[in-house]
């Protein structure tokens, strides 16, 4: 019985290297599936609706991103909304 060890596992290596290359393209083939179907159509569909989740546009006319923060006094009530 021990004489069969190396043939059985040169078997299981041969089929674990086969595994290995298709799992790598089936995780191809999931990503691609994943990006065509789910990001591209958001990515349409934000352009056509011209939606800024970002808030990118309009930069060149203020000349700054930045935006001033909220100057409100410290309370119990605000800091009970923090946490």
């Amino acid at each position: 019985m021990a004489s069969n060890d190396p043939v059985w596992r040169r078997l299981l290596n041969g089929w674990m290297a086969i595994v290995g290359r298709f799992g790598f393209a089936q995780t191809l083939l999931l990503l691609l599936v994943l990006y065509i179907f789910m990001v591209g159509p958001m990515w349409i569909l934000m352009a056509l609706t011209r939606r800024d989740q970002l808030a990118k546009r309009g930069f060149g006319d203020e000349g700054s991103a930045w935006s001033a923060a909220d100057t409100a006094p410290p309370d119990l009530e605000r800091a009970k909304l923090l946490s």
